[in-house]
C-alpha cells in the first residue's frame, strides 16, 4: 500500500495487514542476557541501522513532579502542591509547552491537591491522573472529572513473567481491557509502556502499539503512549540497536506500529547520566512529547529535569514562546527555602554556584567583561548575576559585587567600598595571600567574614525560626478556629479536636478556649506529663486581662505573643490566640495555644516541619 505524505512530498510505503506485527507468545521469557547480564555492566551493541531525524511539528513538555517526583522525596503537603503547580503554570507559557501534570488519586490528601489546583482555573498545565492496570482505579479518575489518565502498563518480560507472573497474551488482553474500559467512561487513556528499553519491541511492543491505534480508529478518541525508560537503558547514539536505541524505539512506534508523534510520550530516568540527551533524542526523532519534572526529582537517580529541557526547547527552537526563564530560579528558591531542599552547589541552572567562578584568572575576566567565562545573559535570562570567588586580584570591588549579589542588596541597601567593613575584609584577604595562600576564598569564608563585619546585614537563624514559629502558630489555630467543632462552642465538640491537634502537634503544650467574657470553657487540653502542672488552671477561670484575649478580641485578628518562660512547663513558649467567629461573623470567644518554642526549634532541625 502507498499513502500520499504532503509533508515530505513523496508516497509513504505502508505495510500491509499481511505484514503487520503481531504479538509474539513465548513460553520463556526473553530477558536478554547478553545485553542485560545483571552481574556485569549492561551493554550496549549496535545494528549499523541509521534512522534520520524527524522532529515533531510541535514539540512539548509534561510533568511527573507530582506523581514519580514524590516516589523521591517526602511527600509534598497540599498547599506545597499548590505553590509548585503555580509555578509549573507560569513556566509553562501562554502555549502551554509544560502541557500536562499528573497526579495520584489515592489518598484524600492526593484528592484534596487535584480538587485546589483545579479551583486555579488554569489552562496549563491539564492536569491528569496516574493509575494501575485496575478496573477499580478507573473509579478514582472518573469521580475526580479528570480527561485523561496514565495507566501503567509494564512491557518487558521482567514485568509480564518475573512481575506479573503472566505471559504476553495474558498482559496484551489485560491490558486492552482497561483501555477499553476507560473509553467506555469518556477517559483519555495513556498507557505508559514501563520498562520499554529491555522489551521485546517486534514482539509486544508494537503488537500492543497497533491493537492500541485500532482502539483509537473504533472510537476516535486519541490514545496516547508514553515509552518509559525506566531503568535508564536508553542510549542516544547513532547505530546503537533496539531495544536501548532511543531514535529507534521512537521510530518503530511512529512508522511500524503506526502512532502518530503527537501521541507518544519519552519518560527517562538518569541511572547512566543520560536522562536529558535521551529526552532530546526522543524529541528529535519524532516524539512529541518529553515528561519530566523539577530540578529532575524522580524514583532512584530521577527523571528529566523540566527546567533543562526547557532551555533546551529554546535552543533548539530559536524562540522563547512566551516562556518566562526567570521563573526557574523561583523554584530553585522555594525548594530551598519552602521544602528545605539543599540543591547541590554545581546543579545546573540553579545551584548556588552554576554561574559562579572560583579561578582566579577567570574572576578578573568576569570583572573585565562577563561574556568571557559567563554562558549566557544569567542575569537577563534567569535572574541570576554573575558570580565571583574572591581571590587577592578581586580588590574592594570584587568584595562588594560578591557581598551584593550573594546577599542581593540592591538600592539603599547595597553597599560600596566606602564600607568600613569591606575595607576589614579586604585586609584580611590580603593578610592571607601575603602569608602564602594561593587558592581562592570560599563562599564559606567570604560569608563568615561578612557575619563578623557586616553583622548588620544577616537575619540570624534564630530570628528565621522564630518567624517560622509565628507564622505555623497562626496558621495552625486559624484553621482550628474555622472548625465547625470550635465553632460551635461546645466544650463536649471542642475538646476531641484540641486533643487531637495536641497529639499531631506536639511542639504545642497547652490549648484552651475562652468564651467572651474572657472564662476558660475548656478543659485543660495538654500533655499528660504535663498535666498535673496545670492542675491549678480551673474552667471559668476569669482570664480577661491577658493580652492574649484583649488583642484579638479589638482587632478580629490573629495574635502572637513574643517569647516568655511558662510558668508552668518553665519552658521558653509563644502564645497564639485567635478569634472564634460564629455564623453572622461575629466574635463569640478566643482559641488560645501556648507552643514549646524548644520542641518546635528541634522538629524543625530534624526536618519533621
Amino acid at each position: 500500500m502507498s499513502r500520499w505524505n504532503k509533508e515530505r512530498r513523496l508516497l509513504d510505503h505502508e505495510h500491509s495487514t499481511f505484514w503487520h506485527h503481531r504479538l509474539q507468545e513465548v513460553e520463556e521469557p526473553n530477558l536478554m542476557r547478553t545485553i542485560f547480564p545483571y552481574t556485569e555492566v549492561a551493554r550496549i551493541d549496535f545494528d549499523y541501522k541509521f534512522v534520520m531525524p524527524d522532529p515533531p511539528a510541535e514539540m512539548l513538555l509534561t510533568d511527573t513532579t507530582f506523581r514519580d517526583g514524590q516516589q523521591a522525596r517526602p511527600p509534598y503537603t497540599v498547599r506545597q502542591i499548590v505553590d509548585i503547580f503555580d509555578l509549573l503554570h507560569r513556566l509553562s507559557g501562554p502555549k502551554g509547552i509544560v502541557r500536562q501534570t499528573e497526579f495520584f488519586l489515592y489518598s484524600d490528601k492526593d484528592k484534596e491537591a487535584v480538587a485546589q489546583c483545579r479551583e486555579r482555573g488554569y489552562e496549563y498545565p491539564q492536569i491528569t491522573g496516574w493509575i494501575r492496570a485496575h478496573a477499580k482505579d478507573l473509579a478514582l479518575v472518573k469521580g475526580m472529572g479528570l480527561k485523561e489518565t496514565g495507566i501503567l502498563t509494564s512491557v518487558s518480560d521482567y514485568h509480564i513473567f518475573l512481575k506479573l507472573n503472566w505471559g504476553r497474551k495474558k498482559a496484551l488482553d489485560e491490558y486492552l481491557g482497561i483501555v477499553k474500559a476507560a473509553l467506555d467512561i469518556g477517559v483519555i487513556p495513556r498507557c505508559h509502556f514501563e520498562d520499554v528499553t529491555r522489551a521485546d519491541i517486534f514482539g509486544f511492543c508494537v503488537p500492543f502499539a497497533i491493537e492500541l491505534m485500532k482502539l483509537r480508529e473504533e472510537s476516535g478518541v486519541d490514545i496516547k503512549m508514553r515509552l518509559c525508560d525506566t531503568m535508564g537503558y536508553g542510549v542516544p547514539y547513532p547505530g546503537a540497536a533496539l531495544p536501548r536505541s532511543v531514535p529507534k524505539l521512537v521510530r518503530a512506534m511512529i512508522d511500524d506500529a503506526g502512532v502518530p508523534g503527537h501521541l507518544l510520550e519519552w519518560h527517562g530516568h538518569n541511572d547512566f547520566h543520560k536522562v536529558l540527551v535521551n529526552s532530546v533524542t526522543a524529541w528529535l526523532y519524532g516524539c512529541g512529547a518529553v515528561n519530566g519534572a523539577l530540578l529532575g526529582f524522580g524514583e532512584r537517580t530521577g527523571n528529566a529535569p523540566i527546567e533543562g529541557m526547557l532551555i533546551e526547547y529554546i535552543s533548539l527552537r530559536g524562540a522563547t514562546d512566551g516562556i518566562d526563564t526567570t521563573v526557574i530560579s523561583e523554584i530553585g528558591e522555594y525548594f530551598e527555602r519552602e521544602l528545605r531542599y539543599h540543591i547541590p552547589p554545581n546543579y545546573p541552572f540553579v545551584g548556588k554556584n552554576f554561574n559562579n567562578t572560583s579561578a582566579g584568572i577567570h574572576a578578573d575576566g568576569l570583572l573585565k567583561n562577563e561574556e568571557i567565562y559567563n554562558a549566557f545573559d544569567t542575569g537577563k535570562i534567569l535572574n541570576r548575576p554573575i558570580r565571583i570567588t574572591i581571590t587577592d586580584k578581586s580588590g574592594k570591588a570584587g568584595i562588594v559585587h560578591w557581598l551584593n549579589t550573594r546577599l542581593q542588596l540592591e538600592g539603599e541597601r547595597a553597599v560600596d567600598k566606602n564600607h568600613p567593613g569591606v575595607a576589614k575584609i579586604f585586609k584580611s584577604i590580603m593578610e592571607m595571600y601575603e602569608s602564602g595562600r594561593c587558592t581562592t576564598i570560599s563562599d564559606e569564608e567570604m560569608e563568615n567574614m561578612a557575619r563578623r563585619y557586616l553583622s548588620e546585614l544577616f537575619v540570624s537563624e534564630f530570628d528565621q525560626l522564630k518567624q517560622k514559629a509565628y507564622k505555623l502558630a497562626a496558621h495552625l489555630a486559624a484553621d482550628l478556629a474555622l472548625s465547625a467543632e470550635i465553632r460551635s462552642m461546645d466544650p463536649a465538640l471542642m475538646e476531641p479536636v484540641l486533643q487531637r491537634a495536641l497529639d499531631n502537634f506536639p511542639f504545642t503544650q497547652f490549648m484552651y478556649v475562652v468564651n467572651l467574657d474572657g472564662r476558660k470553657i475548656t478543659r485543660n487540653i495538654t500533655h499528660i506529663v504535663d498535666r498535673a502542672k496545670y492542675a491549678e488552671m480551673k474552667l471559668d477561670e476569669d482570664l480577661s486581662n491577658r493580652t492574649w484575649f484583649i488583642e484579638p478580641i479589638k482587632s478580629g485578628k490573629v495574635f502572637v505573643s513574643d517569647f516568655y518562660t511558662s510558668r508552668f512547663t518553665g519552658a521558653v513558649c509563644i502564645t497564639v490566640s485567635v478569634p472564634v467567629f460564629n455564623a453572622s461573623d461575629e466574635i463569640q470567644g478566643i482559641l488560645g495555644m501556648d507552643i514549646r518554642f524548644e520542641a518546635l526549634a528541634k522538629m524543625e532541625q530534624d526536618g519533621e516541619i
